[in-house]
């Protein structure tokens, strides 16, 4: 992967590294076998119990219960207890990953490729598709009120915009390529951090930002079915380019056998139609995996998260520079 300079991103991995702690996020490295908290070496840890750690896309939702069925069947394929730990930003999962207390996480594609080029250690399980036969892959939306003057990108110069979180790659980062490829720059307009997907959009359907960003199926699918939003209340004016899907991410400190096996799991197991046939799911259409209604997880060759050096690049975001 090309490598970038990242400055400013280390104390905010470090101001919310206690967000997992007090959490109580499971056993730490020094519970595990051969663990050694900070300087676990790589292949060293044999946990107990397995820590899986994901930050909500969207703030109402139940993420835990819609982990439930892969945590079930790991448990099953590693013999092993699985728990899950909520955090509130990325940073705070890359913590706990560096120092070996969360051994299995959710990211969004831009936080692993942080983690990635700052040498934590990690493998792709896979990555997300929403549906059968779908490109692995998903867009950033630029959006505003239905009824709204807003036109286009070029219309967010000297408005209120809601992002949702700075390590976000739909919810931020691509969206700050966007402005900056319109003509638009920081101090331009004033930035709202909404928190999550959800919460970005609604806050742009209810006025309190002019406009916004938020990642495509949030605005198409979830926030309709929901019955959060109904059609028109929101229109979309802008459209990134593809942005990679986000991945499940397996830590390198496990033990060799622990780590392939969960490897494997995630590989053959961690898709919809394997849960419901081996009970971990009673129906197709009552199955989650994860809030973003995740169909499966498919691999990817190595190269698939350089794109987003380009958007450092065009951005050259505090997020991208040295720790």
């Amino acid at each position: 992967m090309p490598q970038i300079r990242r400055r400013g991103f280390k104390a905010l991995a470090l101001s919310s590294a206690a967000l997992l702690a007090i959490a109580g996020c499971g056993p730490s490295a020094d519970d595990s076998e051969g663990g050694n908290g900070d300087e676990a070496d790589t292949g060293s840890i044999d946990p107990d119990t397995i820590v899986l750690g994901a930050v909500p896309a969207e703030e109402a939702t139940d993420l835990q219960g819609t982990w439930q069925p892969v945590m079930d069947m790991l448990a099953d394929e590693t013999g092993k207890e699985v728990t899950f730990e909520l955090a509130t930003d990325y940073a705070a999962v890359i913590e706990g990953q560096r120092n070996g207390q969360v051994h299995l996480a959710q990211y969004g594609p831009f936080a692993y490729y942080m983690a990635d080029q700052d040498g934590v250690e990690l493998s792709v399980g896979g990555v997300m598709i929403q549906e059968e036969g779908e490109p692995a892959g998903y867009y950033a939306y630029g959006i505003t009120q239905g009824d709204s003057d807003i036109d286009s990108i070029e219309d967010f110069e000297g408005q209120t915009l809601c992002f949702v979180d700075v390590n976000s790659a739909s919810g931020y980062m691509y969206p700050q390529a966007g402005l900056i490829e319109a003509g638009i720059e920081d101090g331009d307009y004033e930035e709202v951090m909404a928190g999550g997907h959800d919460a970005s959009a609604i806050s742009v359907a209810n006025g309190d930002c002019d406009a916004g960003f938020a990642l495509d199926s949030m605005v198409d699918e979830t926030l309709i079915e929901s019955g959060d939003l109904e059609d028109g209340d929101l229109k979309v004016v802008w459209e990134s380019a593809m942005i990679a899907s986000a991945p499940l991410v397996v830590s390198d400190l496990l033990e060799p056998e622990l780590h392939e096996t969960i490897m494997t799991a995630l590989a053959e197991n961690v898709n919809i139609p394997y849960l419901v046939e081996n009970g971990y799911c009673e129906s197709e259409d009552e199955c989650e995996i994860s809030d973003q209604r995740v169909y499966a997880y498919e691999p990817v060759p190595d190269d698939y998260f350089d794109d987003l050096a380009e958007v450092c690049e065009v951005t050259q975001a505090e997020q991208c520079e040295s720790f």
